[in-house]
Formats: structure tokens, C-alpha cells, sequence
């Protein structure tokens, strides 16, 4: 790996003005196919075979107009008044409704009866002219504010609905910015420099806008989720400035042990390169991963968010190269602070230090930090996961008004409707089945009402709305879907957004074993190759996991159970996307591997020069640890960015890879690293012989003085003028 990565990377810096032109041309083409071919995003919540899958396939072959999307329009009267004594201001309202884009029918809440007690509520089904899949983020959000810029100046009128709050809008830019500008600093305070610091962020920004051309063209020929670049390009960005910043570092800490350009160069993309290389690869393997869980939006994120780490890895072992071949010894151009700054020998670090001691009294610091990483998990163990619904979105979107609106007039298993589908064609139900059908889902303990049946032009399906009395995240709400279910016939179906969520779970709860599984032990097969061990891989799996399981007892203790909700724009507890967890787990393992494989390379390197166990620990910690911590800190910088979204999904999502990433580089590889090395002594790299042979060799530890003595032809190596 380290050849082929000293390689295409010299490559590069042979021919940077190529290299840089041809990443142009590259990142030009795939925004302009991305603008013209690319296809609209939206989610596919389905888990195929399931009774809701079933029931979708149903409606789009033989009820397509009961398979066009749905939304709702709410409307609350003025105080001291009720509907019915404006409907000339309701009908104008509806009228105009009816008018926009996208629109194909709205409802009369007079005919139909969807009408409050009180008389102050009422709610009209829109019905749109494709299914909502087809529609995509940008047309709800164009409808959604259309509704709510109409002129209804004596009627309250929201859109809401599973359509809409699915698809709603979600502003991220800023708070990615207040990340980069965090990152910027960082940068300047490790290299001094204005133009170092700078070219990690502007590559990492360069590598996340090509994925996010490739994303949109991945979006024409499969179904993406619409949460896909929010979440890539979370992690894209993390990725794109840690590796450029590790191979950065690597290279001008050459210069500064006095090689040429060119020589520092090679060393630090055999070295450091390589292992850019070789954790991109662990978190590209990870996320895509999640295809094994059979979930359309998970595959498409894990996709996405593979593409967008290809990019970053794809962008440090090409186009840095060619760059800092131009660069030359301008890379220390813009000095900040002082001028010249005193390296100090390795000894007097104090990681150096800090290694030795944990080294000298290993037990003490591996049970401490072992407790207290049990301790942070500890509250995982009551995760209660959930699918997000729009009463959790924030107060001021018209999706949460509709939702409370609705919840305040009709009781909350309103938002919750439940999708009778019936096949009539040959399943052994026929029409005369219908009466006796809404008459058992009637009965079922948890319904409050059953729509009346319509029927196809073909005669072949019937459909039905079940209204439950429950809320979509109570989970009271999943057991009435099972006893619906069991009180129906072969041949009828139940769906909607609330049951595939449920059969979505389901999925989840057969599938997760394997996905994890797979994820483990490919990660460890990985690790072993490169390392040539038993132990390094082991220790480093079950560390992950400690990372991992603290990373979701802070979820649960923040979100769940409202610990220092309000701190985070909440107003309260609010359930645990388990579309969230799932996903967390493969980047974090990814991410997680990042920081192991860089400290581990170079604990390794030092031991094949030395052989000394204790001093090759305290060596990896001093020459990774500056670097190392300022990149974590980096990462949860950007990642604590999406905190401030107003989205409880995304606020998760930041909020556990940064707790995941502190976690990492600080306990785990400032305690939990040393202190099981010194325990293992020697056996960290014993590998037996015979695995040895049948292994395939990865290496990683390429060393500056095994470079080649071709001639250095960069632009950096020109004499000057």
C-alpha cells in the first residue's frame, strides 16, 4: 500500500500542473452532469417484503392515484369564531391551495366532516399530482412556503403531513461555517502558517463539492435519501481536513529534519499518505456496509457518505501533492507569531512523558479509564429508539404548527394514520370482504376511527384509513399496527409512514447483528494485515466499542432523558432517531480506526527501529500526538457545528461523533493505547506463522531512507531566480 501510495502520489508532484487541471476539469464535469443528469432526492423508508412494502407495490401497479403523495392543509379559525362561519374566507383560502404547483385536489372539510368539536379546527387533504417520492426536498419546500405566504388574513393556515416534514427544508451552512472558521484557527495555532493552514481546508472543501456532484448523479439511477448530504458532507468535511492535515504535518516535519522537497514529500505519502489511504479505505468499507441492512435510505447514506470519504482520500494522495509541489518552500508563507519556533527533542514532550507513565503503572490507568468509559455507555442500555415525527421538528416550521394544531383538535393518532390496503385480485379476499375488514379494524383496541373503503378502477384493490388514538413515537402506537394485523385477513395489508417506520424497526432489529459483525471483523481482518498482529486489532475493536458505546450514553442521557436539553435549542426530551444510531455506528468505527491507525503506524515504526515496547509507545505518542489531538479537535469542531441545526436528527448525529471522537483521542489513545501495550509487551505484534504466510501484506510504515533516488523534477525542487 505504502508503493502504491508513493507512487501515484509522486506521480502527481511530477506533473502537479496536470494533476491540478485535471481535478478542475473533473469537479467541473460532475457539477454540470450533477446540474443536468443528476436526479431529485428523497427517502425510501421501505424494508422489502414487508406487509407496508407489499402494500406500496400494491397501490403504484393497481391504485396509482391512492399512491400519489398526501399532505395536509390545517386551518384554525380566529379567536371567539369557528370555520363554519367563514367558509367564504375557507373556500378563498382552498382555492388558492388548489392553484399552486404540484397541487392536484384539495378536500371540502365540510363534506368530508374533518372538522374540531369545537368547531375552531379543521383540516384539508391535499392530494399532489405524482407520489411524494417523485417530488423532492426543493417542490415541498417551494409548496410549504407558498401555503404559508398565502392571503388568509381571518384564517391560520399551515401544511403539514408526513410528506412535508419528511421533505422539509434544513439550513446547515452556517453552522458548518462557525466549524471551518474553528478548524482555520486550529490549523494556524499547529502549523504557524497562513498558507499551511489554509490548504487542508480549501482541499477538503475541493474533494467535498466532487462528491456532492457524484451524490446528485448517484440520485438518477437509485433513490437517495434526501438526509444523504447533510450527513456525507458532515463527515466529508472532518475526513477531508484531518488527512490532509496528517500528511501536511508529516511532510513539513521532514523538511524541518532537513530533506529537499521532494525526499520529505515521498516520506510523508509513504508514511502518512498511506495511512490516509488505509483509514479512508476502513470508513469507506464501514459505511457502505450499510447496505447490509436491506434499508434503502441507510444503503443510499452509507453510499454517499463512501463517495464523499473517496473524494477526500482521492484529493490528499493526488491533488495535495501536486499542490504542495508547487508550493514548495512557500507552504511556510504567512508566518504567524513568532518567526522561527524551536522544535524540542522528543524526550521533552509531554506525550513522551505521559507514555512513560501510564507505561510504568499500566494497571491503575486501564481500569480508571475502562470504568469510566463503562460508566459514560452505561445509560445506552436504556435506549429507546424511535422514528422521528413532526411533532419533534422545531415550534416555528408550519409542519410542527399543523402537527399541534392537529394533536389540539383531533388527539395526536391523527398524525399517525394507518393504510388499509386490500388485494382483490385472486389473495382469497373479494369485495364482499370489505365490510367485514372495516368492521374488525374497527374493533381492534388502540383504533378511533376507520375511513370508509375506496376502490380502484379496476376493482383489484380497495384502500383504507385507520386512525389510531395514539401518537406516531408511542409505542403503544406500534402494538395497535400488530393487532390490526392479526385481525386481518391474508391479502390485506396495512402501511403508511407509521407502520413502514415500524416494519422499518423490524428490519433493523433482524439485520443489525450481521451488519455489525461485518463491519468488526472486516475492520479487524484489515488491521491484521497491516500490522501483523492479534492483539492490535482485538484491543483496537473493542476500544471502538467503548468509543461507540459512550458516544450513545451521552445520546440517551442528553436527548432521551433531557439532561441539558435546553442548552441545545430543545424543549425537552425528545426520542432517539434510530435511523441515527444505526448510522453512527459504522463512521464511528471508521473514524474511530482514523486515529488508532495513525498512533499504531507510527508505535510501529519506531519498534521495528528500536524493538524497545515501552519507548515505542512513548515515541508514537510524541510524534503523533500535537497532530493527532489538534485533528481531533477539528473533527469535533465540525462536527458540534450540526448541533446548532434546528433538526433533532442532526443535533444527534454531531453531537455523537464528537463525543465519539473526544473520546477516542484522549482516553483511548492517551490511556487505554499505552496502557495495553505495556501490559502485552512483545505479544502486541505476534501474529502465528502460519497466518503470516496466508495473510496478504499491506504495509504502511514506509520509511523516508527506502525512497528511490530518481530525480526530483517538481517545480519545487527548480533553483530559484
Amino acid at each position: 500500500m505504502d508503493r502504491f501510495t508513493h507512487a501515484v502520489a509522486m506521480a502527481s508532484a511530477r506533473h502537479p500542473w496536470r494533476t491540478v487541471a485535471g481535478w478542475v476539469v473533473a469537479l467541473a464535469a460532475l457539477l454540470a452532469l450533477a446540474a443536468t443528469a443528476g436526479g431529485t432526492f428523497a427517502d425510501d423508508f421501505s424494508a422489502p417484503g414487508s406487509q407496508s412494502a407489499r402494500a406500496i407495490a400494491l397501490l403504484d401497479e393497481h391504485f396509482p392515484e391512492a399512491a400519489k403523495g398526501k399532505a395536509v392543509v390545517v386551518l384554525e379559525a380566529e379567536d371567539g369564531t369557528t370555520i363554519a362561519e367563514d367558509r367564504a374566507g375557507v373556500a378563498a383560502v382552498l382555492s388558492q391551495v388548489a392553484a399552486l404547483e404540484h397541487v392536484e385536489s384539495v378536500a371540502d372539510p365540510y363534506a368530508a366532516g374533518t372538522i374540531s368539536a369545537d368547531g375552531r379546527i379543521a383540516y384539508a387533504e391535499l392530494t399532489l399530482d405524482v407520489p411524494e417520492r417523485e417530488m423532492g426536498k426543493p417542490a415541498f419546500t417551494v409548496l410549504s412556503n407558498a401555503v404559508s405566504g398565502l392571503d388568509a388574513p381571518d384564517v391560520r393556515v399551515e401544511l403539514g403531513g408526513d410528506a412535508v416534514f419528511l421533505n422539509s427544508e434544513d439550513s446547515t451552512s452556517g453552522h458548518v461555517g462557525i466549524g471551518l472558521l474553528v478548524a482555520l484557527v486550529v490549523l494556524l495555532v499547529v502549523f504557524g502558517t497562513a498558507v499551511a493552514a489554509v490548504l487542508p481546508i480549501g482541499l477538503s472543501l475541493v474533494s467535498v463539492g466532487a462528491a456532492i456532484g457524484a451524490i446528485t448523479l448517484l440520485a438518477g439511477p437509485m433513490t437517495v435519501s434526501v438526509s444523504a448530504i447533510p450527513v456525507a458532507g458532515l463527515v466529508g468535511l472532518g475526513v477531508g481536513i484531518d488527512y490532509a492535515l496528517f500528511v501536511v504535518a508529516r511532510y513539513r516535519e521532514n523538511r524541518a529534519a532537513g530533506q529537499d522537497n521532494r525526499t520529505a514529500l515521498g516520506a510523508a505519502m509513504s508514511t502518512s499518505g498511506a495511512a490516509v489511504v488505509f483509514a479512508g479505505g476502513t470508513v469507506v468499507v464501514a459505511t457502505t456496509a450499510l447496505a447490509i441492512t436491506g434499508v434503502g435510505v441507510l444503503t443510499s447514506i452509507g453510499l454517499a457518505t463512501a463517495l464523499m470519504v473517496a473524494s477526500a482520500v482521492a484529493a490528499a494522495t493526488t491533488l495535495l501533492p501536486a499542490l504542495l509541489s508547487l508550493l514548495g518552500d512557500r507552504i511556510d508563507k504567512g508566518r504567524i507569531g513568532r518567526r522561527h519556533r524551536t522544535v524540542a527533542p522528543v524526550e521533552e514532550t509531554v506525550w513522551w512523558r505521559f507514555g512513560h507513565r501510564v507505561s510504568a503503572r499500566p494497571w491503575p490507568y486501564l481500569v480508571a479509564a475502562v470504568v469510566a468509559l463503562l460508566a459514560v455507555a452505561a445509560p445506552a442500555l436504556a435506549m429507546q429508539t424511535a422514528f422521528p415525527a413532526a411533532g419533534d421538528a422545531p415550534e416555528e416550521t408550519t409542519h410542527r404548527q399543523a402537527y399541534d394544531l392537529l394533536t389540539e383538535g383531533f388527539g395526536e393518532g391523527i398524525n399517525a394514520p394507518l393504510t388499509i390496503v386490500m388485494d382483490l385480485g385472486g389473495t382469497g379476499v373479494d369485495a364482499t370482504d370489505t365490510a367485514a375488514v372495516v368492521r374488525d379494524v374497527a374493533a381492534v383496541p388502540g383504533i378511533s376511527a376507520v375511513g370508509a373503503p375506496l376502490t380502484s378502477a379496476d376493482g383489484d384493490t380497495v384502500v383504507l384509513t385507520a386512525t389510531p388514538t395514539t401518537g406516531p413515537a408511542d409505542p403503544d402506537t406500534s402494538t395497535t399496527i400488530e393487532h390490526v394485523r392479526d385481525a386481518i385477513p391474508a391479502g390485506v395489508y396495512v402501511t403508511g409512514i407509521t407502520a413502514t417506520t415500524d416494519d422499518l424497526n423490524a428490519q433493523l432489529s433482524r439485520t443489525l447483528p450481521l451488519f455489525i459483525g461485518a463491519v468488526i471483523a472486516v475492520s479487524f481482518l484489515l488491521l491484521m494485515m497491516v500490522f501483523r498482529s492479534i492483539a492490535v486489532p482485538l484491543k483496537a475493536a473493542v476500544m471502538n466499542l467503548l468509543s461507540i458505546g459512550a458516544a450513545y450514553g451521552v445520546l440517551v442521557a442528553v436527548f432521551q432523558w433531557g439532561w441539558g436539553a435546553e442548552l441545545l435549542g430543545l424543549d425537552g426530551p425528545t426520542p432517539i432517531t434510530s435511523i441515527i444510531v444505526v448510522i453512527m455506528f459504522p463512521i464511528l468505527f471508521g473514524l474511530s480506526m482514523d486515529y488508532e491507525v495513525f498512533l499504531l503506524s507510527r508505535i510501529k515504526e519506531e519498534y521495528d527501529r528500536t524493538g524497545d515496547n515501552t519507548e515505542s509507545v512513548a515515541r508514537g505518542l510524541a510524534g503523533t500526538g500535537r497532530i493527532v489531538t489538534s485533528a481531533a479537535l477539528i473533527m469535533v469542531a465540525v462536527f458540534l457545528s450540526f448541533v446548532a441545526s434546528p433538526v433533532p436528527s442532526l443535533k444527534m448525529l454531531g453531537l455523537g461523533l464528537a463525543v465519539a471522537v473526544a473520546v477516542d483521542a484522549t482516553v483511548v489513545r492517551m490511556v487505554l493505547v499505552p496502557a495495553t501495550m505495556a501490559l502485552l509487551g512483545r505479544a502486541n505484534w505476534w501474529l502465528p506463522a502460519w497466518l503470516d504466510r496466508v495473510l496478504p501484506h499491506l504495509s504502511i510504515e514506509k520509511r523516508a531512507t527506502e525512497e528511490s533516488d530518481e530525480p526530483d523534477l517538481s517545480p519545487a525542487a527548480m533553483p530559484r531566480r
